[in-house]
This record gives structure tokens, sequence and C-alpha cells, in this order.
């Protein structure tokens, strides 16, 4: 694929990743955000994270499976989409839901598990932000990044299992994430299952 293209595949990503929290905006400014809007935009937020993450993990097996090696230019604009709607999300419960009290906030999260697990979700994120610049890549050296950004698959599934605690009644999309991630970290560790296969010796007859 040309450069330009990249280039401009770059800038679609960019301006689409930021549609979903425009319109929130713009709902919010209107009163359109239904009889609970924070809440709404508290959700929406956070279904938007996992929509990253997922995308993200998905970059690297549809780059194998279908030999678009260009597809990897796009990760990591993806996964700090990510973690941009995971602070997003977690700065609105702790404005809208808890009037910027710490004490509240954490008051809550003892009481409500699931507040835990999506706050071990964004602590995971935070590290894969920081090093998500060609310069970190370079400093720790790539086996090591990679291992790091492995912790990907971490802050997915306790971003899911968040998002099954908190739903509690209709969790069909929470498990439709989990489907999703199970698909892809079983590719995951078909790839490695296959790597680590002894290979066949043969001879000649």
């Amino acid at each position: 694929m040309k450069e330009s293209d990249i280039r401009f595949l770059k800038l679609l990503i960019l301006v689409n990743g930021a549609v979903p929290l425009a319109l929130l905006g713009w709902d919010a400014k209107h009163h359109q955000l239904g009889a609970n809007p924070q809440n709404f935009a508290i959700l929406t937020t956070g279904m938007m994270t996992l929509v990253f993450l997922v995308l993200t993990l998905a970059v690297t097996p549809l780059r194998k499976i279908t030999g678009w090696n260009w597809l990897i230019q796009f990760r990591r604009m993806l996964g700090l989409y990510a973690f941009f709607y995971a602070c997003v999300h977690f700065q609105l419960f702790f404005s809208l839901d808890r009037g910027f009290s710490l004490a509240s906030t954490l008051s809550e999260m003892v009481k409500r598990k699931y507040l835990i697990v999506g706050s071990t979700a964004l602590l995971v994120m935070v590290p894969l932000a920081l090093t998500s610049t060609n310069a970190m890549i370079k400093w720790m050296g790539g086996k090591r990044w990679r291992a790091l950004h492995r912790l990907a698959y971490v802050a997915a599934i306790a971003g899911v299992i968040h998002y099954y605690l908190q739903v509690k009644a209709d969790v069909r999309q929470p498990l439709a994430f989990a489907a999703v991630l199970a698909i892809l970290f079983g590719y995951r560790l078909l790839v490695y299952w296959r790597s680590r296969k002894p290979k066949e010796v043969t001879s000649d007859q």
C-alpha cells in the first residue's frame, strides 16, 4: 500500500475515532441522553474502550491471516484511542457519579467489586500507552516491549468482566465481547503452540 494511502487511513481512523465522543457531547448539550444521561455517557465511553481494545488486539491476527502487513501501522492509534476512552470513562464516573470525591469513589469501589476490576483494566493500560512510542520500543527492545504489551489482553479481559458484572440483567453485549476475545486469544495460543511444536525430522529413503 502506498504511503499516501496509509496517511489517509490514519487520518480516517483519527477522525472517526473521535466521532462517538463528539456525538455524545452533542446529545448531552441538547439533552438527548435519555432518562439517566450520566449513566448513558459512562456506559457509552466504556463500550468504546472495549471496541478499540478489541480492534487493537485484532490487528496482528488479521495481518498474519491476510498478509496485509500495513495493518500494523494502525495498531498504535487504535490502542491510544482505547486508553483515551478508558480515561474519559473513569473521569465521567469520578465527576458525574462521585462528584470528584476520592473518599466516595474508594468507598464505592469497596462496595462494588466491578469497579475494582475496571480500575485494574485502566491501570494496566497506563504502561501500554506510555510505551507506545518508537523511542520506547527502541529503548525497551522488541522482545521486552512485546511481552509488556501482551497486557492488552489482561486489560480487555478485565474490561469485559467489569462490563458483565455491571449490566447484571442483559449480558448479551459483554458475552459478545467475551466471545470475540476468546477467538483472538485462541488464535494467539494456536500460533504459540505451533511455534513451539518440534519440527518433524525427515530422512531420505
